[in-house]
């Protein structure tokens, strides 16, 4: 797992700080490998130019490491989490996971694991969920930048 060492080194936000996040979204996991990969997809993100700072979610680095070891995306993790490391818009956001789980009990509308502990997380911290996924929007249109 040498990928996590690079992870654990960039700018985290602990989850017993308390500090509030401003000027922040969260981004959902497609967003973040359009960013990454800078897919022409981005022009469906008009709003990422509002936020300075980009939550990411342990559970979307999960989802990435997911993803590859299915074989549905191929993706470096030494290198994600290099890039969010470098890049200082970027902030690993750790929340209570406790906080998290507690959230996401509510959120049946959904049987996407991933999509569930994304929402979750938005709620806890009280931060926009950055997606352009129809389903969140649908079930949580006042979460959505």
């Amino acid at each position: 797992m040498a990928w996590y060492a690079h992870y654990v080194t960039a700018g985290i936000v602990a989850q017993n700080e308390t500090y509030k996040i401003m000027a922040s979204v969260l981004l959902d996991t497609h967003v973040l490998l359009w960013i990454l990969t800078r897919s022409k997809r981005l022009k469906e993100t008009s709003w990422l130019s509002r936020f300075p700072r980009w939550l990411i979610s342990p559970v979307t680095l999960l989802e990435l490491k997911f993803l590859d070891e299915c074989g549905k995306l191929q993706i470096d993790m030494i290198n994600v989490t290099k890039k969010l490391a470098e890049d200082e818009r970027f902030i690993v956001d750790d929340p209570s996971l406790e906080a998290v789980f507690k959230k996401a009990m509510d959120l049946s509308w959904t049987r996407d694991p991933f999509d569930r502990l994304l929402v979750a997380h938005s709620l806890v911290r009280e931060v926009p969920l950055g997606t352009v996924d129809g389903h969140i929007k649908h079930h949580c249109p006042s979460l959505i930048a």
